[in-house]
This record gives C-alpha cells, structure tokens and sequence, in this order.
C-alpha cells in the first residue's frame, strides 16, 4: 500500500534526479547520468514499489537527450495514479457484510 510518506518520497527522488541530469547538461559528466539512473532506479523501486513503468523510464535515461526530459518525475506520477485506482478503497463506517 502506498503511504503519503512513501509517495513524497517517491517524488522528492525523481525530481532531484531529473534537476541533477538537467545541471549536467546534454552531455552529462563521466557516467553521472548512469549512476544516478541506477540509483533513482532502486530508490524508487523501494520507495513505492517495483513497476513495470520503471524500465522504460530507466532504458530512455541512456538516450542522449532523454534525459533532459523529467522522465523520472512522470513514471512516478503515473505508476502512483495506477497503484492508486488499483487500491480497492477502505470500507467507511458501519457494519460490514463478509459473505
């Protein structure tokens, strides 16, 4: 399950990942672009858990100009908007009936 915790989390990696590749420029600076794919890689992965969504975004990071773009700011909206609509929503008040 997704906490508000975990989703800020999410973010606040992919956004300083993004920002940090956007500093680098184009070319970016002997594999700093990779390693800090990597890195958002797995720290995403463990902050909101694996999704398929993430390897595309992680392969389009080795692109040359890609990674200019905030690709990693928009996997983690959307694979948070479809975990989300996946989420069956918790039961409100009152009795409820288990068959």
């Amino acid at each position: 399950m997704l906490t508000r915790t975990r989703v800020r989390l999410a973010f606040a990696i992919a956004v300083a990942v993004d920002v940090c590749q956007w500093v680098l420029g184009p070319v970016g600076w002997a594999f700093a672009d990779e390693i800090l794919d990597v890195v958002a890689a797995v720290l995403i992965s463990w902050a909101i858990g694996f999704h398929p969504l993430l390897l595309p975004a992680f392969a389009l990071e080795f692109l040359p100009v890609a990674d200019m773009l905030p690709t990693w700011t928009g996997c983690v909206a959307l694979v948070v908007m479809l975990r989300r609509r996946q989420d069956p929503a918790p039961p409100g008040p009152g009795p409820v009936i288990d068959v």
